[in-house]
Protein backbone atom coordinates (compact mmCIF):
# COMPACT_ATOMS: atom_id res chain seq x y z
CA UNK A 1 0.00 0.00 0.00
CA UNK A 2 1.56 3.29 -1.17
CA UNK A 3 -1.45 5.61 -0.92
CA UNK A 4 -2.29 7.49 2.29
CA UNK A 5 -5.64 7.03 3.97
CA UNK A 6 -8.06 9.96 3.44
CA UNK A 7 -7.29 13.11 5.44
CA UNK A 8 -8.19 16.79 5.60
CA UNK A 9 -5.61 19.55 5.07
CA UNK A 10 -5.25 23.09 6.40
CA UNK A 11 -2.44 25.69 6.32
CA UNK A 12 -1.56 27.52 9.53
CA UNK A 13 -0.73 31.23 9.33
CA UNK A 14 0.96 31.71 12.72
CA UNK A 15 2.13 29.76 15.75
CA UNK A 16 -1.06 30.74 17.58
CA UNK A 17 -3.15 29.54 14.63
CA UNK A 18 -1.26 26.24 14.44
CA UNK A 19 -1.82 25.63 18.15
CA UNK A 20 -5.51 26.47 17.81
CA UNK A 21 -5.83 24.02 14.91
CA UNK A 22 -4.05 21.28 16.86
CA UNK A 23 -6.39 21.81 19.79
CA UNK A 24 -9.49 21.97 17.58
CA UNK A 25 -8.78 18.80 15.59
CA UNK A 26 -7.54 16.73 18.49
CA UNK A 27 -5.16 13.78 18.83
CA UNK A 28 -5.41 12.66 15.18
CA UNK A 29 -4.04 15.95 13.83
CA UNK A 30 -0.41 16.09 12.69
CA UNK A 31 1.90 18.99 11.80
CA UNK A 32 3.81 18.87 8.52
CA UNK A 33 6.80 20.96 7.37
CA UNK A 34 9.27 19.14 5.11
CA UNK A 35 7.20 15.96 5.22
CA UNK A 36 10.10 13.53 4.74
CA UNK A 37 9.22 11.59 7.89
CA UNK A 38 5.43 11.85 8.00
CA UNK A 39 4.54 11.30 4.34
CA UNK A 40 6.34 7.94 3.91
CA UNK A 41 4.64 6.70 7.09
CA UNK A 42 1.28 7.84 5.73
CA UNK A 43 1.88 6.11 2.39
CA UNK A 44 2.58 2.86 4.23
CA UNK A 45 -0.42 3.58 6.50
CA UNK A 46 1.78 3.40 9.56
CA UNK A 47 0.33 6.85 10.29
CA UNK A 48 -3.31 7.69 9.55
CA UNK A 49 -3.94 11.29 10.67
CA UNK A 50 -7.39 12.76 10.17
CA UNK A 51 -5.94 16.26 9.72
CA UNK A 52 -2.65 17.58 8.31
CA UNK A 53 -1.68 21.06 9.52
CA UNK A 54 0.88 22.64 7.19
CA UNK A 55 3.12 25.15 9.01
CA UNK A 56 5.30 26.23 6.08
CA UNK A 57 3.65 29.67 5.96
CA UNK A 58 4.46 30.44 9.61
CA UNK A 59 7.15 33.08 9.03
CA UNK A 60 8.05 33.44 12.72
CA UNK A 61 9.52 29.91 12.67
CA UNK A 62 12.11 30.75 9.99
CA UNK A 63 14.34 33.13 11.99
CA UNK A 64 18.05 32.54 12.60
CA UNK A 65 19.35 35.02 15.17
CA UNK A 66 22.85 35.43 16.62
CA UNK A 67 22.97 36.85 20.13
CA UNK A 68 26.02 37.36 22.39
CA UNK A 69 25.40 34.21 24.39
CA UNK A 70 23.35 31.99 22.07
CA UNK A 71 22.29 31.22 18.52
CA UNK A 72 18.52 30.99 18.08
CA UNK A 73 17.34 28.81 15.20
CA UNK A 74 13.69 28.70 14.14
CA UNK A 75 12.19 25.23 13.92
CA UNK A 76 11.39 25.70 10.20
CA UNK A 77 15.01 26.44 9.27
CA UNK A 78 15.89 24.07 6.41
CA UNK A 79 18.93 21.83 6.47
CA UNK A 80 20.24 23.68 3.40
CA UNK A 81 19.89 27.03 5.19
CA UNK A 82 21.92 25.77 8.14
CA UNK A 83 24.59 24.48 5.78
CA UNK A 84 24.73 27.77 3.88
CA UNK A 85 24.93 29.95 7.01
CA UNK A 86 28.35 31.47 7.71
CA UNK A 87 27.22 32.24 11.27
CA UNK A 88 26.37 28.59 11.93
CA UNK A 89 29.65 27.40 10.44
CA UNK A 90 31.69 29.90 12.47
CA UNK A 91 30.02 29.19 15.81
CA UNK A 92 29.22 25.50 15.44
CA UNK A 93 31.16 23.73 12.68
CA UNK A 94 29.72 20.42 13.91
CA UNK A 95 26.38 21.48 12.41
CA UNK A 96 27.96 21.93 8.99
CA UNK A 97 29.70 18.55 9.34
CA UNK A 98 26.38 16.86 10.04
CA UNK A 99 24.36 18.73 7.44
CA UNK A 100 26.77 17.68 4.68
CA UNK A 101 25.98 14.02 5.33
CA UNK A 102 22.22 14.26 5.92
CA UNK A 103 20.40 12.51 3.09
CA UNK A 104 20.64 14.33 -0.26
CA UNK A 105 20.06 17.87 -1.63
CA UNK A 106 16.35 17.26 -2.18
CA UNK A 107 15.83 16.34 1.46
CA UNK A 108 18.12 19.11 2.71
CA UNK A 109 16.20 21.71 0.70
CA UNK A 110 12.88 20.78 2.33
CA UNK A 111 13.67 19.07 5.64
CA UNK A 112 13.78 21.20 8.79
CA UNK A 113 15.70 21.06 12.04
CA UNK A 114 12.46 21.03 14.03
CA UNK A 115 11.12 18.12 12.02
CA UNK A 116 14.33 16.14 12.47
CA UNK A 117 14.35 16.58 16.24
CA UNK A 118 10.62 16.00 16.53
CA UNK A 119 10.88 12.65 14.72
CA UNK A 120 13.37 11.43 17.38
CA UNK A 121 14.81 8.72 15.16
CA UNK A 122 17.73 6.99 16.96
CA UNK A 123 19.83 7.21 13.78
CA UNK A 124 19.12 10.91 13.17
CA UNK A 125 22.25 13.07 12.97
CA UNK A 126 21.04 16.38 14.44
CA UNK A 127 19.94 14.72 17.67
CA UNK A 128 23.56 13.89 18.47
CA UNK A 129 24.65 17.37 17.39
CA UNK A 130 22.13 19.02 19.70
CA UNK A 131 23.09 16.71 22.56
CA UNK A 132 26.75 17.61 22.11
CA UNK A 133 26.07 21.35 21.96
CA UNK A 134 23.72 21.36 25.00
CA UNK A 135 20.90 22.78 22.90
CA UNK A 136 17.59 23.83 24.41
CA UNK A 137 14.25 23.30 22.69
CA UNK A 138 11.49 25.91 22.86
CA UNK A 139 8.01 24.37 22.87
CA UNK A 140 4.83 26.42 22.48
CA UNK A 141 1.44 25.40 23.82
CA UNK A 142 -1.90 27.17 24.26
CA UNK A 143 -0.78 28.03 27.81
CA UNK A 144 2.53 29.63 26.77
CA UNK A 145 6.13 28.60 26.10
CA UNK A 146 8.51 26.30 27.92
CA UNK A 147 12.19 25.57 27.31
CA UNK A 148 13.43 21.99 27.57
CA UNK A 149 17.08 20.94 27.71
CA UNK A 150 18.03 18.56 24.94
CA UNK A 151 18.91 15.99 27.61
CA UNK A 152 15.24 15.94 28.63
CA UNK A 153 13.66 16.45 25.21
CA UNK A 154 14.06 12.94 23.79
CA UNK A 155 12.41 10.31 25.94
CA UNK A 156 13.22 7.30 23.78
CA UNK A 157 12.97 6.22 20.13
CA UNK A 158 10.34 8.34 18.34
CA UNK A 159 9.20 9.91 21.61
CA UNK A 160 9.77 13.49 22.75
CA UNK A 161 8.71 15.92 25.45
CA UNK A 162 6.58 17.76 22.88
CA UNK A 163 2.95 16.76 23.43
CA UNK A 164 0.44 16.35 20.60
CA UNK A 165 -1.14 19.77 21.23
CA UNK A 166 2.25 21.53 21.34
CA UNK A 167 4.68 22.83 18.72
CA UNK A 168 8.48 23.06 18.56
CA UNK A 169 9.24 26.68 17.70
CA UNK A 170 12.96 27.24 18.25
CA UNK A 171 16.28 25.59 19.05
CA UNK A 172 18.78 27.58 21.14
CA UNK A 173 22.50 26.85 21.09
CA UNK A 174 24.62 28.40 23.86
CA UNK A 175 27.70 30.26 22.61
CA UNK A 176 30.85 29.86 24.72
CA UNK A 177 34.44 31.00 24.13
CA UNK A 178 37.36 28.77 23.06
CA UNK A 179 35.02 26.13 21.66
CA UNK A 180 35.53 23.56 18.93
CA UNK A 181 33.23 20.84 17.62
CA UNK A 182 33.11 18.14 14.96
CA UNK A 183 30.96 15.30 13.59
CA UNK A 184 31.90 12.30 11.47
CA UNK A 185 29.72 9.56 10.02
CA UNK A 186 30.21 6.20 8.31
CA UNK A 187 27.43 5.24 5.91
CA UNK A 188 27.00 2.46 3.37
CA UNK A 189 26.26 4.93 0.59
CA UNK A 190 25.90 8.69 0.31
CA UNK A 191 22.76 9.95 2.02
CA UNK A 192 22.08 6.73 3.92
CA UNK A 193 21.36 6.40 7.63
CA UNK A 194 24.51 6.06 9.68
CA UNK A 195 26.24 2.75 10.25
CA UNK A 196 27.85 4.72 13.06
CA UNK A 197 28.62 8.36 13.76
CA UNK A 198 30.19 10.43 16.50
CA UNK A 199 30.15 14.08 17.52
CA UNK A 200 32.21 15.97 20.05
CA UNK A 201 32.55 19.47 21.46
CA UNK A 202 35.44 20.83 23.51
CA UNK A 203 35.60 24.07 25.50
CA UNK A 204 39.18 24.97 26.38
CA UNK A 205 40.48 26.81 29.43
CA UNK A 206 42.98 29.65 29.07
CA UNK A 207 45.78 27.39 30.33
CA UNK A 208 45.22 24.90 27.47
CA UNK A 209 43.41 22.24 29.48
CA UNK A 210 39.90 21.01 28.69
CA UNK A 211 37.36 23.06 30.64
CA UNK A 212 34.36 21.08 29.42
CA UNK A 213 33.60 18.36 26.88
CA UNK A 214 30.70 16.42 25.40
CA UNK A 215 30.76 13.27 23.26
CA UNK A 216 27.75 11.82 21.46
CA UNK A 217 27.16 8.75 19.29
CA UNK A 218 24.59 8.13 16.55
CA UNK A 219 22.97 4.78 15.67
CA UNK A 220 25.00 3.00 18.34
CA UNK A 221 22.43 2.38 21.04
CA UNK A 222 23.51 5.17 23.36
CA UNK A 223 20.81 7.51 24.65
CA UNK A 224 22.30 10.93 25.37
CA UNK A 225 25.99 11.82 25.64
CA UNK A 226 28.80 9.47 26.66
CA UNK A 227 29.24 11.04 30.09
CA UNK A 228 32.12 8.92 31.42
CA UNK A 229 34.09 9.31 28.20
CA UNK A 230 33.84 13.11 28.35
CA UNK A 231 34.64 13.19 32.07
CA UNK A 232 38.19 11.83 31.60
CA UNK A 233 38.99 14.86 29.41
CA UNK A 234 37.98 17.62 31.82
CA UNK A 235 40.88 19.36 33.51
CA UNK A 236 43.43 17.50 31.39
CA UNK A 237 45.78 18.69 28.68
CA UNK A 238 44.77 17.13 25.35
CA UNK A 239 46.90 14.35 23.90
CA UNK A 240 46.47 11.41 21.55
CA UNK A 241 46.56 9.00 24.50
CA UNK A 242 43.89 10.97 26.36
CA UNK A 243 41.63 11.04 23.30
CA UNK A 244 42.18 7.30 22.78
CA UNK A 245 41.12 6.65 26.38
CA UNK A 246 37.97 8.72 25.94
CA UNK A 247 37.24 6.96 22.64
CA UNK A 248 37.51 3.53 24.25
CA UNK A 249 35.12 4.60 27.01
CA UNK A 250 32.64 5.93 24.45
CA UNK A 251 32.77 2.62 22.58
CA UNK A 252 32.26 0.72 25.83
CA UNK A 253 29.20 2.84 26.61
CA UNK A 254 27.65 2.10 23.22
CA UNK A 255 25.18 -0.73 22.72
CA UNK A 256 25.00 -1.40 18.97
CA UNK A 257 22.93 -4.18 17.45
CA UNK A 258 23.88 -6.45 14.58
CA UNK A 259 21.93 -5.73 11.41
CA UNK A 260 22.41 -5.36 7.65
CA UNK A 261 24.78 -2.45 8.30
CA UNK A 262 27.29 -4.53 10.23
CA UNK A 263 28.11 -6.71 13.27
CA UNK A 264 28.42 -5.44 16.82
CA UNK A 265 32.24 -5.60 16.99
CA UNK A 266 32.59 -3.56 13.80
CA UNK A 267 30.21 -0.87 15.04
CA UNK A 268 31.94 -0.67 18.40
CA UNK A 269 35.27 -0.28 16.59
CA UNK A 270 33.73 2.57 14.59
CA UNK A 271 32.49 4.20 17.80
CA UNK A 272 36.04 4.36 19.15
CA UNK A 273 37.70 5.41 15.91
CA UNK A 274 35.17 8.11 15.05
CA UNK A 275 35.25 9.51 18.59
CA UNK A 276 39.03 9.78 18.47
CA UNK A 277 38.84 11.60 15.13
CA UNK A 278 36.17 14.12 16.12
CA UNK A 279 37.97 14.95 19.36
CA UNK A 280 41.11 15.76 17.38
CA UNK A 281 39.23 17.92 14.91
CA UNK A 282 37.30 19.69 17.68
CA UNK A 283 40.56 20.54 19.40
CA UNK A 284 42.01 21.95 16.19
CA UNK A 285 38.92 24.07 15.65
CA UNK A 286 39.03 25.38 19.21
CA UNK A 287 42.62 26.52 18.56
CA UNK A 288 41.72 27.92 15.10
CA UNK A 289 38.12 29.18 15.30
CA UNK A 290 38.01 30.32 11.68
CA UNK A 291 38.42 26.72 10.45
CA UNK A 292 35.04 25.14 9.63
Amino acid sequence: MQVPAPFDYVRATSVANALELLERHGPEARVIAGGHSLLPMMKLRLARPDWIIDINDVAELHALTEEPDELRVGALTRHAELLDSDVVGRLFPIIHDAERVIADPVVRNRGTIGGSLGQADPAEDLTTVCDVLHARIVIASPGGERVVDMADFHRGPYETACEQHELITEIRFPVRPRAGSAYEKVERRVGDWAVAAAGAALWMAEDGTVADATIGLTALGLEGPAVEAAAVLIGERPSEDLFAEAADLAAAASSPIEDQRGPVDYKRHLAAELTRRVLGRALDRAAHPAVA
